[in-house]
This record gives C-alpha cells, structure tokens and sequence, in this order.
C-alpha cells in the first residue's frame, strides 16, 4: 500500500469515525433536544436524500474535469460547515439548511473517495483496496457511535453541540490529511466541449453492463441498507417483540461480522467469478430474510426470536462483506479512461433513491403487514441472485474474473479489455 492510498485509508477512517458520532442521535437531537419535534426530524432526515440526489450528477462531472482530490477538499469542508452549524442551529429553518449542506458535502465525499482509490489502484490491488475501506468505514462508525453514546445527556444541548463539534473537526482534519496526498497522473477531460456531459451520460447508458450493475444495485441497497433502520427494526419491535437494546444488540452484530470477516471474505472472493459472488449474497440475504419471518411469525420462545433476529442482521453483515470487494471495483472496470468519477457518482446516486425508496416501503410494512413484508423481501433478495446471473453474461472476462488480466493491469479507472471470444 503506497502512502497515497494510506492517507485515503486514514481518511475514510476519520470521515466515518465523525460520522458515528451524530448519525444515530440526529433524530432525538432534532425532536427533543431542540424541541422542534418528530416532523422537522423527519424533514431532516428526508433533507439529507434530498440534497444528495441534487449534488452527485455534478459532482461526478466535477471528479471527471477537476480530478477527485479538489472535489473531496471541497465536500470536506461543505460538510463540515454544516455539521457545526446544525449543532448550533436552534430553528427549523437553521436546522434544515444544516442538514442541507451536511448531506450535500457527506454525499460527495463518497464517489471523491472512491475514484481515489481507483487512481491508486490496479486490478490486483483494488479488491483488497475498497475492502479496507469498507472495513474501515464500519470500525469508524462503531467506535463513534459508541463513544458519542457515553457523551451525550438528552438534558443537555451542549454536549449535542458538542458531538457535532467534534465532527466537523474530524471533517477539518481530514482536510489537512487529504491535502497531503499525492495523486498519481490520471486521464482528465480538462477543455471537454459543452455538449460533452450529454455525450457521456449517453455513453453511460449505452453501457449495459454498467445500466444492468445500476438496477442490481438499486436492488441491493433496497432490499438491505434501506431496512436497517426502518422497516427491518419497526417489523423486529412490532412483529417479534425485539427489545431496543435487542436491537441495538442485533446491529452491533452487524458490524462485527463485517470487521471480524471481511478480510477472511475477502480471500473467498478474490478467486471467484464478481457475478456469481453477487449472486451467493442474494441468496445469504434470502436465508436472513428466512430467519427474521421466524422471529416474527414463527411462534418460538422469546429467546429464539431474539437469536433468530440477530442472526439475521449478522447474515447482512456476512452479505455486505463480500459485496465491498466486489461491486465497487466492477463500477471502477466499467468505467472508460477518464470517467471513473462519473460511474461512482452515478452508482452512489442509485444507492441514494434506493435508501430514499427503502425506508418509505419498508417502514409501513414492516410496522402492520408481517408476512407479506417478508415476503417480498424474500423475493428481492432471490432477484438480486437472478439478476447477477444475468449481469454476468454482459461482463467481459476480465470484468467478471480480473485475475485473468494480470498482465493487462486496468489502472485509473479504465475498462478492462476483452478475454476470449466476446468483444
């Protein structure tokens, strides 16, 4: 690992570690601390998809002209404005233009990061390179979630002004850090003519591949991410009688199965086929989906409820860890010379609808019709396996198996060429 993608690693690290210190308190902070209540909170929550569907189609034009590094500094500090001023905002109005610029810079950060990583990053490395970051990312939100619980008093609004300060330093810090970086020579559109956004989004979308990867990954991000904290727990709590802190138990296990497994995941998955990896993960999440309707609906004692309730959240653990290697580094061979940060932008825009899309299905779900909320996530799950099937017969070779392209090394985000007979 080169001190480039050190630096990025230790900034992923910091960015997250922030990041878990506000996230799961930013509701009661807003309804009750502040004493705005349960609908401005909502709005907020809602003000940070909304403001993330705004930002990311520029900012993936923005990686592609400026490069990743400018990008990030800026959504850096983006962020870090608002995440100081939402702790001292004390209106709905403040509050929500905090919210606005908290999640606008949050959003950004995201596909800066990752065509970082791709620039300093070839074929070989790149598996192991997003799941550290991945890794990375869980072990920083854990641990500020964890030390932010011990800080926080709901009596008190200093130390949720507090929290949020210390946020935006880790985002300001992070500056510092990042600016240091030494970015390798990549392909830049830096005098691309007016109508080329036009031209690349056209020929983004000509891309099957990358179309096809977009609605799978739609799929995944609805169906997991975008019912941990909405449908999956209000269906926990309504339908199996979780407990909160059987709750709370059940995410923790989330997160540990993604920092105990991901590096052992990871030396599984580099040998196989992206697709078929995928695909087993579908069907993981169709067994934790199994698990979580017997916890609901299958009338057991109240401890193997609970046991088969975590175990669900421990087999999305299990499922996420083999995806963190896998998808990001197919977005970054799909992408052309040049255009890494438009396809992150783009992907990372997807995984926004559907976590914008997941909590409003799921949540009323989840919370009154019980076996039809499993069910259909079932369903989802068993589509995500159908779907990578299908993507697979659209990857190249070396796209789908990129250990076969050792000798053709895709660096900075270029497109792998084609092994054996398709073109």
């Amino acid at each position: 690992m080169g001190a480039a993608m050190r630096r990025i690693h230790v900034g992923n690290a910091l960015s997250a570690f922030g990041l878990g210190f506000t996230v799961p308190y930013l509701y009661v902070y807003v309804a009750q601390v502040r004493g705005l209540g349960a609908m401005t909170a909502g709005l907020v929550l809602a003000v940070f998809a909304v403001a993330a569907l705004v930002v990311l189609p520029f900012a993936g034009r923005a990686i592609v002209r400026r490069g990743p590094l400018p990008v990030l500094l800026a959504a850096l500090v983006t962020a870090a404005v608002g995440a100081l001023s939402l702790g001292l905002a004390s209106s709905a109005t403040t509050v929500l233009l905090a919210a606005a610029a908290l999640g606008a810079g949050q959003a950004v950060m995201q596909p800066a990061l990752a065509t970082m990583i791709v620039d300093c990053s070839t074929t070989d490395t790149r598996s192991r390179a997003f799941a550290m970051q991945f890794f990375l990312q869980n072990l920083g939100l854990g641990v500020g979630g964890l030390i932010g619980g011990h800080l926080v008093d709901t009596t008190r609004v200093d130390s949720f002004t507090l929290l949020f300060a210390i946020e935006a330093a880790m985002f300001l810090l992070l500056v510092g850090v990042m600016a240091t970086v030494r970015m390798p020579r990549s392909p830049r559109i830096d005098r691309a003519p007016a109508g080329s956004a036009k031209g690349s989004w056209k020929q983004l979308l000509g891309n099957r591949a990358m179309v096809q990867l977009c609605v799978l990954g739609f799929v995944l991000f609805f169906a997991c991410y975008g019912q941990f904290e909405s449908g999956l727990s209000a269906y926990g709590v309504e339908a199996a009688g979780i407990s909160t802190s059987a709750l709370g138990t059940a995410l923790a296990a989330n997160t540990l199965m993604i920092v105990v497994a991901q590096f052992a995941v990871l030396k599984f998955v580099e040998r196989r086929r992206r697709s078929r990896v995928i695909a087993a993960v579908g069907l993981i999440w169709a067994v934790a989906w199994v698990a979580a309707g017997y916890a609901g609906l299958g009338h057991g004692s109240r401890e193997m409820a609970t046991a088969a309730f975590v175990s669900t959240y421990a087999l999305f653990g299990l499922g996420e860890a083999m995806l963190s290697p896998t998808v990001a580094p197919l977005v970054a061979d799909l992408a052309p010379s040049g255009l890494a940060g438009q396809y992150n932008s783009v992907f990372a825009l997807v995984k926004q609808l559907a976590l914008a899309v997941g909590p409003a299905v799921g949540g009323p779900l989840g919370a009154s019709l019980h076996a039809p909320y499993i069910v259909t996530f079932l369903l989802f799950s068993l589509a995500i396996s159908v779907l990578a099937v299908r993507l697979g017969r659209q990857l190249t070779a070396v796209q789908d198996q990129p250990w076969l392209g050792r000798s053709r090394v895709v660096a900075r985000g270029g497109a792998a060429e084609p092994v054996g007979a398709e073109a």
